[in-house]
């Protein structure tokens, strides 16, 4: 059974936008492209705290899911302006990260249509019967 995960922030996402930011699979857990947007819609301007907000976000969506940043397998992020902004990026990411550390690509693309945003998608498995086993 597929249920979806949504923050009360974005609520309006599954009507409006016909996505699910989150979708519980029953084994896994998926989410849709976390960004640095806070709830008012506006985008940090510099990186570092664009990426706190990021993954800030991603807590709420965690939360939502009664999941948490350890129950994180895979991430894959797509940033704009990679090489000058990945060890801002990795501060911030091991503030939220810790060992065992999941799998992670990441990688460079051309800037989107999303103002000034660094960390514009994530896509993010989490397996949800095996965190909920280790509890």
């Amino acid at each position: 059974m597929r249920k979806v995960i949504v923050t009360p922030y974005f609520a309006n996402y599954p009507s409006e936008w016909h996505f699910s930011p989150g979708l519980d699979t029953g084994d896994f857990v998926f989410f849709s492209g976390i960004t640095g947007t806070r709830p008012d819609l506006s985008i940090a301007n510099d990186p570092e705290s664009q990426f706190r907000d990021a993954f800030r976000f991603l807590g709420a969506n965690l939360t939502q899911a009664e999941l948490q940043f350890r129950d994180i397998v895979e991430v894959t992020t797509y940033h704009v302006g990679l090489k000058p902004h990945l060890s801002a990026f990795m501060r911030v990411k091991d503030e939220f990260i810790a060992e065992p550390y999941p799998a992670w690509t990441g990688g460079g693309a051309r800037k989107p249509d999303l103002s000034v945003a660094r960390v514009f998608a994530w896509r993010l498995s989490v397996r949800q019967s095996w965190a909920l086993a280790c509890r």
